[in-house]
């Protein structure tokens, strides 16, 4: 039986994953949480893919403190969200998009667009290669197992913290939401365990 056959029949209410506001006042919860543990701060970046995360986050940082900048941090190889919000009109979609990231391969909702205009200060992206070393950072100096779009938003600030970034990071309060743990770990222990002389 088909997943919306099922709701019609049953009655079942179709609630979105990420495009509805319900799920989006939710997810705002982390950054309030983080919020209230550290105060006010300059910046908070969190990861996007359908922008349900980061327009939760948007919505409470803003109501908190409007000048806190928000931004939204992309993997470069799935940028819809990014080349959304450049356009600003209308919604690009995400095909076939090949990154690490997995949790970050879905499109914007009309929900989570509107949001996000209203309420980001910008999104910006980083590639495969920063996420792996955010990933690598997180796992050796923080004992934090990250996925892959967990750490979207540390290779963010790794990057606006960089020479070549329009934004001045340095000296200033950031905060991040890392989200996420689901990584398959199976390949690395039998890699290891390949190692080991018997």
């Amino acid at each position: 039986m088909g997943f919306l056959l099922c709701l019609e029949e049953y009655g079942y209410p179709l609630i979105h994953p990420y495009n509805d506001y319900k799920i989006i006042h939710g997810a705002g919860t982390a950054a309030y949480e983080l919020l209230t543990e550290v105060g006010n701060l300059d910046y908070v970046l969190a990861p996007v893919g359908g922008g349900g995360l980061l327009s939760g986050t948007s919505l409470c940082v803003k109501s908190i403190n409007s000048d806190t900048k928000v931004i939204g941090v992309e993997p470069l190889n799935a940028n819809d969200a990014y080349l959304s919000f450049r356009d600003g009109e209308k919604i690009f979609p995400s095909v076939n998009p090949k990154t690490i990231a997995d949790g970050l391969r879905t499109n914007l909702g009309d929900i989570t667009f509107k949001t996000i205009k209203e309420n980001v200060n910008d999104i910006i992206t980083v590639s495969e290669e920063e996420i792996v070393f955010a990933m690598k950072f997180l796992w050796e100096r923080m004992k934090l197992v990250v996925e892959p779009s967990g750490a979207v938003p540390l290779a963010g600030v790794f990057k606006l913290a960089s020479d070549e970034s329009n934004y001045s990071i340095k000296n200033r309060k950031v905060g991040m939401i890392i989200s996420g743990g689901n990584i398959d770990l199976t390949e690395f222990f039998n890699t290891l365990s390949s190692t080991i002389d018997n």
